[in-house]
């Protein structure tokens, strides 16, 4: 515990008073600026605006279903932008809220691919804290649907942040919040231009009672405290009016206790030599570090091509911490100390050249190289003749005489992957505009896997108010290094962590087959609706779950999936008014067990190997809306999110309760004079205070019960500069 929050602090005392001392600095030059300088700075303004369009330029207009947040519209959430990234997203449609903090895109569990600036940013281990803080965004994206070739990796959706920097106005802000359940955070913002010099630099320090999904659904968790800490920094120069050089990099370190549930029995191993510990005194604990460092330079030849080259490195690590008594060894038969560590770097470049009239040429490529590595140092008891065992076993009748047995099981190995694409968008008319190409990917981790995948994609603007499209994608999915579970499963035959099956086929890369259509139109100035379907037909279904006590998460695949739904949404404003509703219907389905068979019981295998089933995640009906009123007096907002339940059960047969939560908030603008302009928020989370189960410990990969978050008031201030 101490490491991670002496880290963060350490973060903090880089970051935030490299803020405060530019914010002095700035104010300090603003009130003697002279004429020369105004028009530099203008200039650079003007050059900073081309690069950036340059920069979006390099991604096609495929027509794929896009959802924008502006800083405004983050501003206008009940938390503003220290919403959680994953509460964020959940505003966009199609995207189901789960336990943990997860979210799932289009029926994938994960396959999220995050980019800052256009830049990919390596998937870091599954934990409970969101590795991106909000506050770093001037602009967020989501993209569904049919991607363009020049997108590969991870393609259930792409998030794309554009942060300020340059030609933004310099400035920045100073927050602190406060509110139930001991919840406090310390954050400040800050990003300006000196000379060809630009910047934005963000760090925070959040403390809570509640920081893991409660297991009960009772007001307050127990033994749930949070500490987290973020910094981010972008760093640009530009070189040349047509060139930059920008450094971006980031880290979060968070600290978990895990939260006792008073419903759990013991399963086994209680002694007088060891009496087994009461529910509520066990003290397990989850430490999370992630941090990445991206350069980038990037050219624009106005109006030929556009190029950026980046090298990047990612570095993370999950640690669980069981009860140091032993605590987790009474109550599921293992106590586990788990590290998983995962280290990335990589090459990616993209460029895009106007070869000929109406036609635009896309050409990338990503090179990346992981390390990964588990490090589990298990106490379990044996049940019988064992390859660990050296007499301490269990008596007949299930109680301990002897200490527990250790077992270490170490594994790791080196990944390589890399991606080649190549496209065309090609303005066939006005109105029409075609975006066709081909991508090739090789994956070499466990196995060595490759595919070249078409992407065709259509789009047409019927009238100037109605836009249809249209497309088709194959797409080649790796696993994620960090969850493989390479646990060595004859090490644990008879003992009280034994899986009833032993087969364990490493897990294979996913290949899909992608369908996408929709259409959008401008039905006034002030309504805007979409409508988009989908249908995938899928290979080798990749799913994660969690799996055992440890809270980490671990890849397997399904032989054969089918995913497919349908998204509506609709976004209105009138003068002081703004509204968005989304609702998104679909079914996610799998079937046959083809890896890390280990993890299920040997009934539970049988009926997935001859049924369709649905993937834990799916949720059939998804509904979101947000609502804001700009008063004389003060910003009113609110948001709702509907859900008709995850699934739950015997081979996920069951489904969850459905559940809808509603926040609010106001906040007022005071005008100091001396101390500037103030922010005051008040929000209120779950204001009906709806107990809603996300999770019952059932269903495949779900081990522990999840509720979401009770009513929660939330009071803050702001003071911009």
């Amino acid at each position: 515990m101490s490491r991670i929050t002496a880290s963060s602090r350490r973060v903090l005392a880089l970051i935030l008073p490299i803020m405060a001392l530019v914010a002095r600095a700035e104010s300090a030059e603003s009130p003697g600026t002279e004429e020369a300088p105004v028009a530099q700075a203008q200039t650079i303004t003007i050059v900073s605006k081309k690069i950036n369009g340059a920069r979006n330029g390099v991604s096609a207009d495929s027509g794929n279903t896009q959802y924008q947040f502006s800083d405004a519209d983050i501003a206008h959430l009940p938390q503003g932008n220290a919403t959680p990234l994953n509460q964020v997203l959940l505003q966009a449609p199609g995207i189901v809220q789960d336990g943990f903090g997860q979210v799932h895109v289009r029926g994938d569990h994960g396959n999220l691919q995050y980019r800052i600036n256009g830049v990919m940013i390596p998937d870091a281990l599954s934990g409970f804290g969101q590795m991106l803080d909000t506050r770093i965004a001037d602009r967020l994206t989501v993209m569904t649907g049919v991607l363009p070739a020049q997108y590969g990796y991870r393609t259930a959706g792409i998030v794309d942040i554009q942060t300020r920097g340059p030609g933004s106005e310099p400035g920045g802000e100073i927050s602190v919040q406060g509110g139930s359940r001991n919840y406090g955070e310390t954050a400040g913002i800050a990003n300006g231009s000196v000379g060809k010099f630009s910047y934005t630099l963000t760090g925070s320090l959040m403390t809570s009672q509640q920081g893991i999904d409660n297991p009960t659904n009772s007001l307050n968790a127990y033994h749930d405290q949070t500490r987290q800490g973020k910094g981010f920094g972008f760093l640009a120069y530009e070189l040349t009016p047509q060139d930059r050089l920008s450094l971006t990099f980031g880290q979060s370190q968070n600290l978990f206790q895990i939260p006792d549930n008073p419903q759990l029995t013991p399963q086994c191993c209680s002694s007088t030599l060891m009496p087994t510990p009461a529910a509520l005194a066990l003290n397990a604990r989850q430490a999370e570090l992630n941090q990445f460092e991206v350069a980038s330079y990037q050219s624009h030849d106005n109006p030929r091509a556009d190029t950026q080259v980046s090298v990047y490195h990612r570095l993370s690590e999950v640690h669980y911490n069981p009860d140091p008594g032993l605590g987790d060894l009474f109550y599921s038969g293992v106590s586990s100390d788990v590290i998983r560590r995962n280290e990335a770097q990589g090459v990616q470049t993209d460029t895009g050249v106007n070869w000929k009239e109406g036609h635009r040429l896309h050409a990338g490529l990503m090179v990346q190289q992981e390390r990964y590595l588990t490090d589990n140092q298990s106490q379990v008891y044996c049940t019988g003749p064992s390859l660990v065992c050296a007499g301490n076993q269990l008596s007949a009748t299930g109680v301990a005489t002897t200490a527990p047995t250790s077992i270490t099981d170490n594994t790791g190995g080196i990944s390589h992957f890399w991606g080649v694409s190549l496209q065309d968008e090609w303005k066939y008319t006005p109105s029409l505009t075609l975006n066709y190409g081909l991508r090739y990917d090789q994956n070499a981790m466990l196995i060595n896997e490759h595919q070249v995948s078409p992407r065709v994609s259509l789009v047409y603007d019927m009238t100037s108010a109605t836009r249809l499209h249209a497309g088709y994608g194959s797409y080649f999915t790796p696993p994620a290094a960090g969850l493989i579970n390479t646990r060595t499963v004859a090490l644990f035959s008879n003992t009280t962590n034994a899986s009833e099956v032993q087969t364990d086929t490493p897990v294979k890369s996913e290949r899909s087959d992608y369908l996408d259509m929709g259409v959008s139109h401008q039905w006034s100035d002030q309504l805007t609706l979409s409508a988009d379907g989908y249908y995938r037909k899928v290979r080798n279904l990749l799913d994660e779950g969690q799996f055992g006590n440890a809270l980490v998460f671990s890849d397997f695949n399904y032989q054969e999936g089918r995913i497919y739904g349908l998204e509506l949404s609709a976004a209105w404003h009138r003068e002081r008014w703004t509204a968005a509703l989304n609702a998104a219907v679909g079914r996610a389905e799998g079937h046959g067990i083809e890896s890390g068979q280990f993890n299920f019981s040997a009934a539970e295998l049988n009926y997935i190997n001859t049924h369709w089933v649905s993937l834990d995640h799916d949720q059939r009906y998804t509904l979101s809306g947000s609502l804001g009123y700009r008063a004389a007096w003060a910003n009113l907002s609110a948001d709702a999110l509907f859900g008709s339940g995850m699934r739950s059960g015997f081979a996920n047969t069951g489904t969850m309760p459905g559940y809808i939560t509603v926040n609010t908030a106001a906040t007022h603008l005071f005008k100091t004079g001396e101390w500037g302009d103030l922010e005051g928020r008040l929000a209120l989370l779950n204001v009906f205070d709806r107990s809603y189960e996300l999770r019952d410990g059932t269903g495949i990969g779900v081990g522990a019960p999840q509720y979401g978050l009770r009513r929660t008031i939330i009071m803050g201030v702001t003071r911009f500069f």
